[in-house]
């Protein structure tokens, strides 16, 4: 893809765009309960119980979400931007504003508003990726889902980054960190206003032919068996970090690390889908995960460096999994009559499911295995720490190999995707 060319399709715009959202990620499913573990002394069985009731709410919300993307499809860069400025406000409410009541209620409202301003935004800049290349005879799916994951992985790193960076120039990071997202997010809506183009709306709220077709359901079913591992290690990543290597302030790197080389990744895994296929590539990318957190189950106290070379390599991994899936659902999408911010409203579905189970699983069970904030962690607590971040989640990819394998509408787009 030549310079003129990428600046005629505007896809670093969907990269930046991408990259917002992803800055809004993290903080969701990975410090926004630390923070509020460690600021405000909430116990992880509350904050597992909260999580799993807003990630339920998020996730059935999902589907009329992706039925509301439809139906403002006609004023999507007005909807767009009103929920672009939503989210951003949201999130400097969760981190930059003192609760002025109960901080697990005000936790509660904050993230309700973050969630569901997020997964519209998601799911209408999906939906609107199929449109993108169904109106650009050059572009392909997998190529526009490089940049775009590439774009939400580089958003990542720098949030990953951004509490240890600003923490030497502020006792507040998050606080700035936040401001600073709002900003960004205003950034992003006006980058991408010019390509939220009007289409008709569809009012139909009717998900039975999309459940209905064979390859969509298929698909959808490996999205929620791939999105377990990554819920459960997202939801335990501080949690290893502090305790079981016992190496506090290592977890911005780490995270860096880990998701500089998912970034990094996206590329390669596109060109190699281009020339050998989905599916050989995409068992390839999840083969590695699964051998590389085996290791993760032997670390102790004090391997950092060890655990770094875990990060880099299934962040790679991960790069596989994240441009992959998305690419094949929509490319499987385009050639039916299906809607599609419905249809990614039910991939999101699938894949915050993962998220609510993972919250309501096993932060109980870190806490009644012993793990606290003000107690040292005993060898029992740090076993199941361990068994929940390293073992339980090759085994649950394990799962999602084996339906990959056995997936026809996979093999359909096994070249030039």
């Amino acid at each position: 893809m030549q310079p003129h060319q990428n600046r005629r399709e505007r896809l670093p715009s969907y990269a930046l765009f991408a990259g917002v959202l992803a800055c809004a990620g993290l903080p969701i499913y990975i410090n926004a309960p630390k923070f509020y573990f460690d600021e405000y002394g909430i116990s992880l069985a509350t904050l597992g119980v909260v999580l799993f009731g807003l990630r339920l709410f998020d996730v059935f919300q999902d589907p009329a979400l992706g039925w509301l993307s439809g139906r403002l499809a006609h004023r999507r860069g007005i909807a767009v931007a009103i929920a672009g400025l939503i989210m951003g406000g949201a999130m400097v409410a969760l981190f930059a504003v003192t609760p002025p009541f109960n901080p697990l209620i005000w936790f509660a409202i904050a993230l309700a508003f973050l969630f569901s301003s997020f997964s519209f935004l998601s799911i209408t800049f999906y939906a609107q990726g199929v449109a993108k290349v169904a109106n650009s005879p050059n572009l392909t799916h997998v190529r526009l889902a490089s940049w775009r994951e590439a774009g939400g992985l580089i958003g990542v790193c720098l949030a990953a980054i951004a509490p240890l960076a600003l923490g030497h120039v502020t006792l507040t990071p998050f606080h700035l960190f936040a401001w600073l997202f709002f900003a960004a997010s205003l950034v992003a809506v006006i980058a991408m206003q010019f390509e939220w183009t009007a289409q008709k709306p569809n009012s139909t709220f009717d998900f039975r032919a999309i459940l209905a077709d064979p390859g969509s359901r298929r698909l959808l079913i490996i999205a929620f068996a791939n999105s377990a591992p990554v819920a459960i290690t997202s939801t335990l990543f501080l949690f290893f970090t502090q305790y079981r290597l016992e190496a506090p302030g290592a977890e911005g790197p780490l995270l860096l690390l880990f998701f500089v080389a998912a970034a990094i990744s996206t590329p390669f895994w596109g060109k190699a889908a281009a020339r050998y296929g989905y599916q050989p590539v995409l068992l390839a990318g999840m083969a590695l995960a699964i051998i590389t957190f085996s290791f993760a189950a032997f670390l102790g106290a004090g391997d950092v460096g060890l655990f770094a070379v875990v990060c880099l390599f299934s962040g790679a991994a991960l790069g596989a999994d994240m441009t992959l899936l998305p690419a094949i659902f929509a490319a499987h999408i385009a050639t039916g009559p299906s809607d599609a911010g419905q249809a990614f409203g039910l991939w999101a579905f699938v894949s915050k499911l993962t998220l609510a189970i993972a919250a309501i699983t096993v932060l109980p069970i870190l806490q009644w295995a012993g793990i606290s904030s003000d107690v040292a962690p005993t060898a029992n607590a740090l076993t199941t720490l361990t068994f929940l971040y390293a073992v339980l989640p090759g085994a649950l990819k394990l799962i999602a190999v084996a339906l990959v394998l056995t997936a026809p509408s996979i093999t359909t787009f096994q070249k030039h995707p």
